[in-house]
């Protein structure tokens, strides 16, 4: 029962408001002592010249569609579709006729894995393939079109504007057959 009595009399005197405040002091620091300098401050002879005096002009405010020279260039179509087995598609295209569309496809194919040891096998893993085409007009003029696809054999970019290595029509010269010889002048067979 006496348990109880201080249980409740530590439960009582826990709800009362305290009236203690603290007093807010503000600190006070001491004002750092430096030694005095050895050196005196050094003095400059006064300019000849006055100080420039520039007109005050004022700045017109920043107009940011005036100095972007594509502001009229908008975005008139765009799609992007996600899928649940990893394949996507996304597409847009400009009021500057500039389009792109991309597409992707996971699909299983050979290659190198490795382990968690660093250890690498060779096998089926699962990559991605996508597919894009691009099409653009320069500022000179002159249209562009690119068409490119990236899998297990790499990327592989098409266009009439990309450059083509030439291609040699000749026959490589044979190289002399080496008849070794056993250091006296004979020949070895």
């Amino acid at each position: 029962m006496k348990l109880f009595f201080v249980a409740a009399f530590l439960a009582v005197a826990a709800a009362v408001p305290s009236s203690y405040k603290p007093e807010y002091k503000v600190p006070s620091y001491l004002a750092p002592s430096h030694p005095a300098s050895k050196y005196p401050s050094p003095a400059y002879p006064a300019s000849d010249y006055p100080a420039p005096a520039y007109p005050a002009k004022a700045y017109p405010a920043a107009s940011y569609d005036k100095d972007n020279k594509y502001a009229d260039i908008t975005i008139t179509s765009q799609s992007d579709e996600r899928n649940l087995d990893g394949s996507s598609q996304w597409s847009y295209a400009q009021s500057d006729y500039t389009t792109r569309t991309e597409s992707q496809v996971q699909k299983m194919m050979q290659g190198v894995t490795y382990d968690s040891y660093g250890k690498e096998s060779y096998g089926e893993m699962l990559g991605n393939t996508n597919k894009g085409f691009s099409y653009w007009v320069s500022p000179e003029g002159q249209k562009f079109t690119l068409t490119w696809a990236a899998d297990e054999a790499g990327f592989q970019p098409k266009g009439d504007h990309l450059p083509v290595a030439p291609v040699h029509q000749y026959e490589l010269p044979v190289a002399p057959v080496h008849i070794p010889f056993n250091g006296k002048g004979y020949k070895i067979y």
